[in-house]
């Protein structure tokens, strides 16, 4: 038997479980890193860590569990934001098979910190781990978004709107600081648009002359920046 292992590739030897922990713990911090690039929502590290870290993905065969320890910053305009986070994989014991003789129990605790900016790849790099056993649960403080009955609100709005009161009646009936609002008429029928641009939220509805209102669609490309943006020219003048 020994003769025909020399003879062969190699006879397979007994894995250390530390060094597969270790080993996969690198894989899941690669993953996330590839995961937290392209921010495209300028948001606090807190939301970012709260929302996108404190679920695990699974690596291979290990039992991965990651825990945000630190956070700061945010992607807003040129500003980063700077995650650092643990990473536990615990490995179970294999008895292995033909070819392969398995490995021992083993687990690997590594910590990374991720820069993230708006649009940009994240970065990462292994740090050591601080001697925190429960680090602080970040938490998602909700961001300015669209009402709930946003298309009630506008309905009912554009039911009593004329062509002179359309503005005035469109935003009284929406008076937070954080929705747009912009109308027009076009060839007898009253547009409104409310858009809350950090969110790319839009809402476009139309009353036509026989007095319908409709939603009329539109590529969400446009609301992406550097195009249409979401205003009234989604329906007036979309583009082409």
């Amino acid at each position: 038997m020994l003769a025909l292992c020399l003879l062969s590739a190699g006879c397979a030897e007994y894995g250390d479980g530390d060094s597969i922990a270790r080993d996969q713990a690198a894989a899941e911090a690669k993953a996330l890193a590839e995961k937290l690039g392209g921010q495209d929502r300028v948001r606090d590290a807190e939301y970012i860590a709260a929302t996108q870290i404190l679920e695990p993905t699974t690596v291979g065969t290990s039992k991965p569990h990651r825990e945000p320890l630190a956070w700061s910053g945010g992607t807003f305009a040129d500003e980063q934001a700077t995650i650092d986070v643990r990473f536990t994989v615990t490995v179970a014991e294999s008895q292995g098979n033909f070819g392969n003789l398995g490995h021992s129990a083993g687990q690997a605790i590594r910590c990374y910190r991720y820069r993230l900016r708006l649009y940009r790849h994240a970065s990462s790099e292994e740090i050591d781990c601080p001697s925190v056993a429960t680090p602080p649960v970040p938490t998602a403080k909700p961001y300015p978004a669209m009402p709930d009955d946003a298309v009630d609100r506008l309905t009912a709005a554009l039911r009593t709107a004329t062509p002179d009161t359309l503005a005035a009646t469109v935003r009284a009936a929406f008076p937070e600081k954080h929705v747009t609002v912009d109308t027009a008429t076009h060839q007898n029928a009253l547009v409104a648009v409310l858009a809350v641009p950090a969110e790319r939220q839009c809402l476009l509805l139309v009353r036509k002359p026989d007095g319908a209102i409709t939603a009329p669609g539109y590529d969400r490309e446009w609301l992406e920046p550097g195009e249409t943006g979401c205003n009234t020219g989604l329906y007036i003048s979309p583009p082409r």
